[in-house]
């Protein structure tokens, strides 16, 4: 692992399954970590009581990111822990399923209000904090956002959009040192999904050229590579982290 001792990250929607598992790898890389979430304080605490307890340091933060004034107080609560903050990590969203032609407005606004509006408006809370030290953004996106998947319009959109996003920023950014990319993960395991969706998954076995599911310390590992000094001239990048599946010819 990079050596990130010293720094401070905060990675949103880190208590989900994904959220988790990049936390801990930052945690494994020496970084200190602001936990987010919003309703499952449990799930949080439990997660800072493991970093602790493996000699790390972290601390759970709430907020509702679809708040503008909550993401930004979110990150100044991340950055005057430690008196910095070195990397952000947008990873909180949702992937409800919605057949495009049923779908109603306020189904389509509330998935960019949580996967897009949440990371815009806690990048422009981070770079300020960012703007005399430099420091690294990445925000989760999906293979979804070049390859759709039925009921996931609005889902494949607003990650399409946040991988733009990224670059924009990357772009007005990078003059004060800020480096803006994402990760677009594939399927990644989680507990239940062999019961909730075994086709799917024995579909995604004979599609990966490396044969398994995503962990989401896959995941995590490609963060914390973004976020060191081996990434130190990657920035506006997408990195794709799907066992291969997006290599497979669709014909």
């Amino acid at each position: 692992m990079p050596d990130l001792a010293g720094t401070v990250t905060l990675v949103t929607g880190a208590s989900g399954t994904i959220g988790s598992g990049i936390a801990l790898r930052f945690a494994a890389a020496g970084s200190s970590v602001a936990v987010h979430y919003h309703r499952d304080r449990a799930r949080a605490v439990a997660l800072v009581e493991r970093i602790r307890s493996s000699g790390g340091t972290a601390r759970a933060l709430a907020a509702d990111l679809t708040d503008e004034a909550a993401c930004r107080r979110l990150v100044a609560d991340a950055a005057a822990w430690s008196g910095r903050l070195d990397a952000l990590v947008n990873n909180a969203g949702i992937q409800p399923v919605a057949e495009l032609a049923s779908m109603s407005a306020g189904t389509w606004r509330a998935m960019f209000e949580a996967n897009l509006t949440s990371a815009f408006s806690c990048t422009q809370a981070a770079a300020r904090v960012m703007r005399e030290t430099g420091g690294s953004i990445t925000h989760i996106a999906s293979i979804e956002a070049a390859r759709p998947a039925f009921g996931h319009a609005h889902y494949s959109s607003a990650k399409a959009a946040l991988v733009m996003h990224a670059r924009a920023a990357a772009l007005e950014y990078g003059p004060h040192g800020i480096r803006v990319n994402t990760v677009s993960p594939g399927l990644i395991d989680r507990p239940g999904l062999a019961t909730d969706w075994p086709e799917g998954i024995d579909r995604w076995h004979r599609a990966a050229p490396l044969g398994r599911l995503g962990d989401p310390a896959d995941v995590g590992n490609a963060c914390v590579f973004l976020a060191s000094p081996l990434a130190a001239w990657i920035t506006g990048h997408d990195l794709t982290v799907d066992g291969g599946v997006s290599a497979r010819p669709g014909w």
